[in-house]
C-alpha cells in the first residue's frame, strides 16, 4: 500500500513537470530537489530485478534487505552533497563486425539515482521529442519504428535513403556541448553536477580507472535519455525546422537512439541532405562513418517488372528491408532477418548448446524455449517467417549436434525427435502479425 501511495505521488509531481514543461521557452532551475525517499524508492521499485552488478557487487535483492535505511542514508549523502559517483564496470560485448562494443554497468546506488534523474529529464523533455524518435521512450519501441518506416516507403512507393551510421556515437558525445544542450532547458546546478559526476567517473577495467573526456557510457541507466536529448537537437530539431521546409518533395526522418535513416521522394532533396548532414553533425562533436553510410535507391520496380535490378536494400532495426512479389503478385516492401543479425544469433546458440550439452533434457529444453520466444517477440514480424524457420531450425540442429556428443551411446534424431523435451520446443510463428502504427498527432509523411 504504501509502495502504491508512493508511486501515485511521483506519477502526480511528473505530470506537473510534464505540464509546466508544455511551455517550450521555459527553463527548468529547481529540479534536484525533488530526488526525494519518494522519488528514490521509486526509481529502485523500476530497476529490473536481474541487472547485472556494478563495481560494488551489490544486487537489488540484497539492497531490498534494509531499503529503507540504505534509500535513507543514500538520500542524506546527496542532500548534504556527500554523494560519491562509484567507477562502472566495463563490459566488452561482442559486434557483429568483429569488434566489440563497451558496456559500463554502474553500481547500484548510482543506477538509482540515475533513474530519478532520468525520470525527472523525461517529464520535461518528452514534450519537446519528435513523433519520429522511438528509441528508449517511454510507450515506444523499435516494432513502432519499423511500422513506420514501412507505412512511409510504402506510401511514397519507395524514396531515395540515407542510411546513416554515426561512427562510436556513445563515446564521442562531447562533455561541453552536452552540458550545453541540457542547460538550454534544464539549468539545475544540483542536477547538472550529478550528471557530470556519472559522465566523468570512469570506469573499471582491471586494476585501473579509465577515464574519459567525451562519451557517454553505453550501459548507464542515465545514457538513454541525455543520448535522446542530444539527438533531439543536433539532428531532430534541425531536421523538422530547418531542413524539411526546404524540401522540394516529401521527406521523413526515423530515428531509433542512435541509428536513423532519412528518406526522400526526390533524389535532389536526398543529395542535398546527405551533402549537409556531415556539416551539421560535426557541430556537436559527431561523425558519419564513411563505410556504412550510404544513399540508396529504394524504388518501387515498374508494375510487369519481375527484376528489382537497381533497387537498394537496407538495413535497420536487425531487419534488411527490401522488394519483394506481395499475395496478390503486386511489389511490396518486405522485411527478414538480417544476415549478420542472424548468424550472430546462431553462432550464440551453437556455443550454448556446446557448453551446456551436459545438462538435462528437460534443463536445456525450458532454456532453449525462452530463447525461442524472445526471438519470436522481435524478429517475428509480419513477411519474415523464413527467418525465424531458419533460427529454429538452426537451434535443432545444434542441439542434436552437442547432445550426440555427450559420450556414451550417440542420441539419434530419431529419438530426440520422440522426447518431451523435444516437443516442448515452440513451433515458429510471427507474433507482429498487424501493421500497427502508433502516431500522435503529426502526419506520416511531410
Amino acid at each position: 500500500m504504501v509502495e502504491t501511495l508512493s508511486s501515485l505521488t511521483v506519477s502526480t509531481r511528473l505530470r506537473r513537470i510534464a505540464e509546466m514543461a508544455l511551455d517550450r521557452g521555459r527553463v527548468f532551475t529547481t529540479l534536484a530537489h525533488l530526488i526525494d525517499m519518494q522519488l528514490l524508492r521509486e526509481s529502485f521499485r523500476r530497476l529490473r530485478r536481474q541487472a547485472a552488478a556494478g563495481t560494488d557487487g551489490r544486487t537489488k535483492a540484497e539492497y531490498a534487505e534494509d531499503l529503507e535505511s540504505n534509500l535513507t542514508d543514500l538520500h542524506r549523502r546527496l542532500t548534504s552533497r556527500e554523494y560519491r559517483a562509484t567507477p562502472a564496470r566495463r563490459m566488452w560485448i561482442p559486434k557483429g563486425d568483429g569488434g566489440k562494443r563497451q558496456l559500463s554497468i554502474p553500481a547500484l546506488e548510482d543506477k538509482i539515482v540515475q533513474k530519478a534523474t532520468s525520470l525527472l529529464l523525461e517529464a520535461v523533455y518528452e514534450r519537446d521529442f519528435y513523433d519520429f524518435s522511438y528509441g528508449f521512450r517511454p510507450g515506444r519501441n523499435a516494432h513502432q519504428a519499423l511500422s513506420r518506416l514501412w507505412h512511409q516507403t510504402t506510401e511514397l512507393g519507395g524514396v531515395w535513403l540515407i542510411d546513416a551510421d554515426i561512427r562510436g556515437y556513445f563515446s564521442h558525445v562531447p562533455h561541453g556541448k552536452l552540458k550545453e544542450v541540457l542547460q538550454r532547458r534544464v539549468n539545475d546546478g544540483g542536477l547538472l553536477r550529478l550528471v557530470g559526476k556519472w559522465l566523468k567517473v570512469g570506469a573499471l577495467e582491471g586494476d585501473s580507472v579509465v577515464r574519459a573526456t567525451s562519451g557517454v557510457p553505453e550501459g548507464g541507466v542515465i545514457s538513454p535519455v541525455l543520448s535522446n536529448v542530444y539527438l533531439h537537437e543536433a539532428l531532430d530539431a534541425w531536421f523538422a525546422e530547418e531542413v524539411q521546409p526546404r524540401l522540394k518533395g516529401r521527406s521523413f526522418l526515423i530515428r531509433y537512439a542512435d541509428d536513423f535513416v532519412i528518406g526522400c521522394e526526390l533524389e535532389e532533396d536526398a543529395r542535398r541532405v546527405l551533402d549537409v548532414l556531415p556539416k551539421r553533425l560535426a557541430v556537436y562533436g559527431l561523425e558519419l562513418h564513411p563505410d556504412k553510410t550510404r544513399l540508396v535507391r529504394f524504388r518501387r520496380p515498374a508494375r510487369h517488372d519481375d527484376r528489382d535490378d537497381g533497387n537498394g536494400t537496407f538495413e535497420f532495426l536487425g531487419f534488411t528491408h527490401h522488394w519483394g512479389r506481395g499475395r496478390s503478385g503486386s511489389w511490396v516492401v518486405k522485411r527478414r532477418t538480417s544476415a549478420k543479425r542472424l548468424r550472430r544469433a546462431m553462432s550464440a546458440i551453437t556455443a550454448w548448446c556446446k557448453r551446456h550439452r551436459h545438462d538435462s533434457l528437460h534443463a536445456q529444453s525450458q532454456v532453449l524455449s525462452v530463447k525461442l520466444h524472445g526471438h519470436y517477440s522481435y524478429y517475428g514480424i509480419k513477411g519474415n517467417s523464413g527467418g525465424i524457420r531458419c533460427y529454429h531450425r538452426h537451434i535443432e540442429r545444434a542441439w542434436h549436434k552437442w547432445l550426440a556428443r555427450r559420450g556414451g551411446r550417440p542420441l539419434s534424431w530419431k529419438k530426440l525427435k520422440a522426447t518431451a523435451a523435444f516437443r516442448r520446443l515452440p513451433p515458429p510463428r510471427l507474433v507482429h502479425t498487424a501493421e500497427q502504427l502508433m502516431l500522435s498527432g503529426q502526419p506520416i509523411v511531410v
